[in-house]
This record gives structure tokens, sequence and C-alpha cells, in this order.
């Protein structure tokens, strides 16, 4: 049978079949740098066996999982630095307005909530309907305003001069309400914006360096299981040689 070609192993120096091992200049770059770093007199096309080469495959996973969890660990800092300062939470505003509401404020509401209802408007046409009926028929033989309902017109004047001013106080709170409403809002906005943009850096971050970083340990597995794979055939080939040479030696004896 034909011998086996042997290479030496740049590492321990052993003699090892070509199929157990492979040249230097074929591994990734940063698996050469790191065989040279322990090892700077290794030239390129240097030979390095599978078993000599696990070693290293392994620091080189080791530093690639190191390298993603720095990564981790610096994404992590730069979130938690962006959002330490946004102390800001939403407010209750209309909860905040009530608190500082004062009684004639709270009066100008209510007039201006009542005027604005369909209850005032029927109260006050029934009103003026008793009113002027009253001063034309005089069923009591009493006309304290007869027609035109001069004392009328001067008691819708009253209220109107009255209620018109209370309602624009109730109109600049709700003014005020709706601007701090707004600010409130642009507040929250401004914040969820932030936590959007922050949440796109992280996925960002997952998809192109945690992704790769993976990939990269994943090819590096399926290299080493590759490894193991020639070695199990290698193995098997030499069982078998073996077991021929014995069956081989076996006949000769019975010819004997």
């Amino acid at each position: 049978m034909s011998q086996k070609q042997l290479m030496q192993d740049s590492i321990d120096h052993h003699y090892y079949p070509v199929e157990e091992g492979v040249l230097i200049n074929s591994l990734d770059i940063r698996l050469q740098e790191i065989i040279k770093r322990q090892h700077p007199d290794i030239t390129e096309g240097a030979f390095i066996s599978h078993k000599n080469l696990t070693y290293y495959r392994l620091l080189f996973l080791e530093e690639i999982i190191d390298k993603a969890n720095r990564k981790n660990d610096y994404v992590r800092e730069a979130v938690y630095d962006a959002t330490k300062h946004q102390g800001y939470t939403a407010l209750d505003v209309q909860d905040q307005l009530d608190r500082k509401i004062t009684f004639g404020q709270r009066i100008a509401d209510d007039v201006a909530r009542f005027g604005g209802s369909w209850t005032f408007i029927i109260t006050f046409i029934c009103f003026m309907g008793v009113w002027m009926a009253l001063n034309v028929m005089q069923p009591f033989g009493i006309a304290f305003d007869k027609y035109p309902f001069i004392l009328l017109n001067l008691a819708l004047s009253t209220l109107a001069a009255i209620q018109a001013p209370l309602i624009m106080m109730s109109q600049n709170r709700a003014s005020d309400y709706d601007r701090l409403q707004a600010k409130n809002d642009y507040n929250v906005n401004k914040v969820s914006e932030e936590g959007i943009r922050l949440l796109h850096t992280k996925l960002d971050h997952l998809v192109q360096q945690d992704q790769s970083d993976l990939l990269e340990i994943q090819k590096l597995q399926t290299e080493m299981l590759a490894s193991l794979t020639k070695q199990l055939v290698s193995m098997q080939e030499e069982q078998a040689r073996l077991v021929g040479q014995i069956e081989k030696m076996r006949g000769s004896e019975e010819n004997v």
C-alpha cells in the first residue's frame, strides 16, 4: 500500500498526514493573526494539524464573543446615558389646572357651562314667554313692563353684558388648558421619539453586528465539524487498512 504523504506541524513539529491539517494561509485572516501572535516565526505556507488548530479556533471564538459583549456593553451604556437625563413624565393637565382654580374661575366655568346648554335656552324662552304674557294679558290687573317691554330689554342687555365676560374668562381657561396640553403632548412625543430612535439603534446593532458575529461563529463551528469529519474518515481508512493487513497475515499463516 502506498505510504501517506506526511507534513510537519509548525506548532508541535510532529508529522501528520496531509488530510489531517491545512495550510495556514488558507485560514481566516483573523485566525492567522491569532496563530502568528503566539508563533511570530510561522510562515504563511506553514502546515498546521486540525488537532492544534482546534485550540486556536477556540481562542478565535472567545475573541468574537468578547468583542460582541463589549459592543453590547457600549450600546447599553450609550442608551443609559441618553435616557438618564429624561426625567419628564406625562402630566394630567386637567388635574394641574383644577388645583389652581379660583372661586371666580369656577363661577365663570359654571356660567359658561350652563349658558351653553339646552336647559338654559329652554328655561330662558319660557321665562320671556311668561314675562310677555303677564304684561300683555294682565291676568292680575297689573302690567309692570308694558309693550315694548323696556324692562325686559334692559334685563336681557344686563344679562348679556355680565354673561359675555364670564364666558370669555372660561374660554381663556380653556385656552390655557389647550396650551398646556399641547406642551405636554410635545414633551411626551419628544420622549417617545427619543425612545424609538434608541430602539432603532439597538435593532441596527442587533442586525448589523450581532448577526454578523453569529454568522462568523457558525462558520467557525462548521469548519471545526468539517475538520473532525476529515479526522474521522482518516481514522476509518486507517482502521480498514489495518484490518486488511491483519486478514492478509492470517491468510498467509493458514497457507503455511
